[in-house]
């Protein structure tokens, strides 16, 4: 194989719901070998099994088959291979309504589908087996919640959808394959890497991890976002791989957006747990050894990754019932704006005389987000958001049919928003561990008949842990600065002068991950920007203890805050509960900060 080959894949889609037109302009901008579209959070599962207990044909992202439906001839004239886990808890649907739609548009295409995630039928069984699947945050047995759970799926790596590929399908649906699997898959089987090159899998682990979340690592939620030229058309990233594992991030010249190491930087930072560990099904990365490098414009170069054999398990991500909630929403104008809210909040609890699990009022305008780090000025108006949260429906049924009562009862200047609430299931998240030899991945070519069942094959060796400690904070004379006469010049200004940063939830755990703007400003942060220091500053919002991890490479930190967001995902009554605002919350906070860092 010719050293010069590079695979080029795009991504076209970061969640269910992201811009429909993003398929279209990365097909019709340029050529790509590849194009990945991720569909699934945790969440997404438990959405579509209730959609297919309505529907028996439902269970996928619909959204997909409408986007390959206008892609057809530019698919077909480009060659492009399409790679997504749209088909949710339902890929063979998914498929067949693809192939349909070929059909009559006369498009001949090869559709492969990706199963043996769904472990619905199985929990009983791996129960009886032994098998507990504890909730890996809490610790509880899965027979606490057992006749509750709604979903069951088993995160799978590349192995299954490699297998697609050597079966020449154009378009492959799989269930819950990782983010980063349906990257992997493509660079391993166009270049044929083993499947014990960890340095290589790991590379492209983290391009897969980079270009998961689509238009984020091309300028989308990027701190600095006036320095983006155009968020019309918006670019999403590509990954250009050459056969060592090394690749290029960039995007269409044409589309908006922008690649530089600030967007790719933030992507790595996001969602980011010990950075020395970001375990697949595939490989553990080391995110410790990447390197970055601006090599023109929109284009950033990523290599320098090292890989280590994974571990003996496979995470699960299941859903199950806990309850029901209900909120409500009136707008609120001023004066005394803020009083207000708070009075209506009190009234209505007071009135309806029920201790539920979750009461909680949102100002949302005012201290939603952030709360005690908010502003204290009286705004202009508010959006008051209550609702309440218990496993007795009664309950939460009392409370709807009484909110509206709000309205002419209480406080002037007061306007209700969306009409009364709405009683709905709360479905919570339940990651577990499970041995990777229960798993068994399934392969089909649509129309085939043919089923290819994958048997999971050890590898020689299993991930063992990091293999020394997390660097300790550094000692106070580690950071040397130019003094002044009289000692250094000192201003109060917040965080953001000196680092950029992106946050992002696993559960009820929002990470941080803040990048330096200089090595002298990361030198002052890992001094000063302590694990508590971080903890007393976000107060009542980070309910458990915060981690800190450093990652020098990127002159980067990341910051775990645990327990803060309110159950996560649809158990929190929170207004962000997947923490994507905390990080500009840290952002504005102020220290004082020698000159000579911003004179950088």
């Amino acid at each position: 194989m010719p050293e010069s080959k590079i695979i080029r894949l795009g991504n076209a889609g970061g969640y269910w719901g992201d811009d429909p037109d993003a398929l279209y302009r990365q097909l019709s901008l340029g050529p790509l070998n590849y194009i990945s579209l991720d569909f699934l959070a945790e969440i997404t599962m438990s959405i579509l099994q209730k959609q297919r207990k309505r529907d028996p044909e439902a269970g996928y992202a619909s959204d997909f088959v409408a986007q390959v439906e206008r892609c057809l001839p530019l698919l077909q004239q480009r060659g492009t291979r399409l790679i997504s886990n749209a088909g949710g808890i339902h890929p063979q649907g998914c498929a067949e309504a693809i192939a349909r739609i070929a059909h009559q548009r006369n498009v001949d295409l090869k559709i492969a589908v990706v199963e043996g995630d769904d472990l619905m039928s199985r929990l009983d069984e791996l129960l009886a087996k032994g098998h507990e699947m504890a909730n890996m945050e809490t610790g509880q047995g899965l027979e606490t919640v057992r006749d509750r759970v709604e979903s069951a799926n088993a995160y799978l790596g590349a192995a299954p959808v490699i297998q697609a590929l050597e079966l020449n399908a154009d378009i492959i649906i799989t269930g819950r394959v990782t983010d980063t699997g349906i990257t992997l898959a493509a660079p391993a089987f166009e270049f044929g890497w083993a499947m014990d090159d960890w340095d290589r899998l790991a590379s492209a682990i983290v391009a897969g991890h980079i270009l998961e979340c689509g238009a984020q690592a091309s300028g989308g939620n990027l701190t600095d976002w006036r320095d983006v030229p155009s968020f019309a058309a918006m670019g999403y990233p590509i990954a250009e791989f050459s056969s060592d594992g090394s690749f290029a991030v960039t995007k269409h010249q044409e589309a908006g957006g922008l690649v530089n190491l600030k967007t790719v930087g933030e992507q790595l930072v996001y969602e980011m747990g010990d950075p020395r560990e970001y375990i697949t099904p595939d490989v553990v990365a080391d995110f410790s050894t990447i390197r970055i490098a601006q090599e023109g414009t929109d284009r950033v170069r990523v290599s320098g990754v090292r890989g280590y054999p994974p571990t003996p398990f496979l995470k699960a991500s299941l859903s199950y019932r806990d309850g029901y909630k209900a909120q409500g929403t009136v707008i609120v104008s001023r004066p005394d704006t803020v009083d207000k809210c708070r009075a209506i909040a009190d009234i209505l609890q007071e009135r309806l005389g029920i201790d539920f699990e979750e009461y909680r009022a949102n100002l949302i305008g005012h201290d939603a987000c952030h709360g005690h780090l908010s502003p204290s000025q009286d705004p202009s108006e508010a959006l008051l958001q209550i609702g309440v949260r218990d496993r007795d429906r009664s309950k939460v049924a009392a409370f709807a049919n009484r909110f509206a009562s709000v309205i002419l009862t209480t406080v002037p200047s007061v306007a209700i928003v969306g009409g009364r609430p709405r009683v709905q299931d709360v479905v919570a998240y339940w990651p577990c561990l499970l041995p990777a030899e229960e798993i068994r991945p399934e392969v089909s070519l649509l129309g085939s008949g043919k089923v290819y069942k994958l048997e999971w094959k050890p590898p020689g060796q299993h991930y063992q842990g990091k293999s020394e400690a997390s660097p300790a904070e550094p000692a106070s004379d580690e950071l040397q600065l130019p003094d002044s006469e009289g000692g250094p010049r000192i201003q109060r200004v917040p965080l953001q002068r000196l680092a950029y940063a992106r946050s992002g939830d696993k559960g009820n755990t929002c990470n941080i991950g803040l990048i330096a703007r200089s090595e002298a400003a990361y030198s002052w942060l890992r001094k000063e920007l302590t694990a508590q220091r971080v903890k007393d500053y976000f107060g009542p919002i980070c309910q458990g203890p915060v981690e800190r991890f450093e990652i020098p490479n990127l002159q980067a930190l990341n910051f775990l805050l645990h327990d803060s967001l309110g159950g996560g995902g649809t158990v929190s009554l929170g207004i962000d509960p997947q923490g994507k605002t905390y990080a500009h919350a840290l952002l504005l906070m102020e220290a004082e900060v020698p000159v000579s860092l911003l004179e950088e």
